[in-house]
């Protein structure tokens, strides 16, 4: 007997969807930083054993959108609403989930909802167990479970509902496969969290980054970025008095590339003016958002 199932994860931004995903699939797919809209496209990480397959698919955080880029991260998320297995909502017991389309959508539905209160360590078991309870009182049919994704803490027990939950099928994707976006995907991902680490106010907010080059050769591969700004003030903040910002931002993301693609990497690093881009929807589908 084979299951595979389709496993989409909501929540408000920093609930710690990523955090969830990346350690139930034992791999960093979806960055994680301490700011909220971190995730701006939806992801599948694939988590492959003998007998099973499970596809799951990170989203961004659930906001009220200011303009069209974030329009855009919530048409995913609203997606990622419309079919699977099993929806997983995140929560946290300090903070109350108040988007009454996502609850209407996932009280109405028949599709099994795990509902997750997430960094338990961080607040006390009181507000635990209360939080628990009023999930299950007004949501009888969620699978209410605590956990820290950061620690581990009750992950296997998600793992185990969601084996209860998903159907038997063949494998959707071949059993090899992590993920189904290319490398130049997560190279500019890489790049873009190293961004949102390091800077502060709207700079995070206001870059978008492209691979423009991505050459394998025999020892190493050279890659070429692009970063986005919507502005030349911002540009000259990124880049850094001589060039030592933007220098720190390449040092830092290709350690990390290396250990992804386990190979030597060359990056170069290039800031370009893009006005308004998030705003403009030529811009936006150039940058993969449609």
């Amino acid at each position: 007997m084979h299951k595979s199932g389709f496993v989409n994860i909501l929540g408000k931004p920093n609930v710690g969807k990523s955090t969830l995903m990346n350690a139930l699939l034992g791999e960093k797919l979806s960055i994680i930083t301490p700011k909220a809209q971190t995730t701006r496209h939806r992801i599948l990480g694939i988590a492959n054993d003998d007998d099973y397959q499970i596809v799951f698919s990170d989203t961004p955080g659930i906001i009220k959108p200011g303009y069209k880029l974030q329009e855009h991260m919530m048409s995913f998320v609203y997606s990622a609403l419309e079919d699977a297995d099993l929806f997983i909502l995140m929560t946290e017991p300090d903070n109350d989930f108040t988007d009454e389309k996502t609850l209407t959508k996932l009280k109405n539905t028949s599709i099994p909802v795990m509902l997750l209160i997430n960094k338990i360590d961080l607040t006390t078991m009181e507000k635990v167990i209360a939080k628990s309870e009023q999930w299950k009182r007004d949501f009888p049919s969620f699978m209410v479970l605590p956990v820290s994704a950061l620690n581990n803490f009750n992950l296997d027990k998600v793992m185990d509902k969601i084996l209860e939950v998903i159907p038997e099928n063949p494998p959707y994707f071949p059993k090899d496969e992590l993920t189904d976006r290319p490398l130049r995907f997560f190279v500019a991902e890489i790049v873009r969290e190293k961004i949102l680490l390091n800077y502060q106010k709207e700079i995070p907010y206001s870059v978008e980054v492209s691979v423009e080059e991505y050459r394998e050769e025999e020892k190493l591969v050279r890659i070429r970025c692009v970063i986005y700004v919507a502005r030349n003030s911002q540009k000259g903040i990124l880049i850094g008095h001589k060039g030592s910002a933007l220098k720190k931002i390449g040092t830092q993301a290709r350690k990390d590339i290396e250990e992804f693609i386990g190979k030597q990497v060359f990056i170069e690093l290039h800031v370009k003016v893009s006005k308004n881009w998030r705003d403009d929807e030529m811009q936006l589908g150039r940058f993969g958002y449609r």
